[in-house]
């Protein structure tokens, strides 16, 4: 743990505890969740443009590899505003006898695009930890212990935020036994603890912009999920989102696929290159003996 480190650190658990977070609920707030959801989808495009810039991202215009994750991210982004945005025809009514029902929330104008900064500022925000947790594990390749870190600051630093927004409701800090207490629990572990781990993990070795890739995938799985529990309607807007988001997905990973080293290659050739001097020594050996 260097000086350099432990700063790195501590912007990491501002820019996403503390920051992204915050900006992301209070923008859902003056908005809706549906127009949140949309709107954090620009997610894998910021990365893509930060990641090119310093130079964490191995871009040529004349690649056709290159060609395809960009294309790959264009349509990942297009899949989930498809998603979102276009409903069509219903394909499958509602699976089960549960009852449903659609509330429409009233948003002003003024209230929308104040949303909509916040949550634009809040996907920047998310970006930036994902680039820098990058550069982070670089020097400090411990994946899970600097999850820990993240999680600890982060607990610290929204402590603090909140005492300062908060100090006039002290209720707000109030914790009973029902769905509030779950729902920290819930992100708090999964969304955040092992949500950094593992996404620190992949970008060891495929880097930040085929992580936040699989952000839109999300869209896809609520889908589904939200069909069989939540009975929710399925309609031809979401199926065709969710083919395009797996098509951007597909050409991302295939223009990534020669961005990087296999380990197991790597592996192999520590253990032939070493062989093949061996074998090269004891042969001039045996000449040098011969003669």
């Amino acid at each position: 743990m260097t000086i350099s480190i432990f700063i790195k650190i501590v912007l990491l658990s501002l820019l996403e505890p503390v920051i992204d977070q915050n900006l992301y609920f209070l923008g859902m707030k003056y908005t809706t969740a549906t127009f949140a959801a949309a709107m954090s989808n620009m997610l894998p495009a910021i990365t893509f443009i930060l990641a090119s810039i310093v130079r964490l991202e191995k871009i040529k215009i004349k690649s056709m590899r290159s060609q395809a994750k960009v294309l790959g991210i264009i349509a990942t982004v297009s899949g989930a505003m498809v998603m979102t945005l276009m409903k069509g025809p219903i394909l499958f009514e509602t699976f089960g006898d549960h009852s449903q029902s659609y509330h429409s929330s009233g948003t002003s104008a003024h209230h929308t695009i104040l949303g909509s900064v916040l949550i634009t500022i809040g996907c920047f925000s998310w970006a930036c930890f994902v680039i820098l947790q990058a550069i982070t594990l670089e020097t400090y390749p411990a994946a899970l212990s600097l999850s820990s870190w993240i999680c600890l600051f982060g607990a610290i630093e929204g402590a603090a935020l909140a005492l300062v927004m908060e100090r006039n409701n002290p209720s707000v800090w109030s914790i009973k036994w029902d769905m509030r207490l779950l729902s920290a629990i819930y992100t708090g572990i999964f969304c955040s603890g092992l949500g950094y781990y593992l996404q620190g993990v992949v970008m060891k070795t495929r880097g930040p912009v085929f992580v936040t890739t699989f952000n839109p995938f999300c869209m896809v799985i609520v889908a589904i999920m939200g069909y069989f529990l939540l009975a929710e309607q399925m309609f031809l807007g979401r199926v065709i989102g969710a083919f395009i988001i797996c098509l951007g997905l597909y050409l991302v990973v295939w223009g990534k696929s020669k961005d990087y080293n296999n380990p197991s290659n790597a592996i192999s050739e520590e253990h032939v290159l070493p062989a093949k001097q061996n074998v090269g020594e004891n042969c001039t050996h045996a000449v040098i003996t011969v003669q």
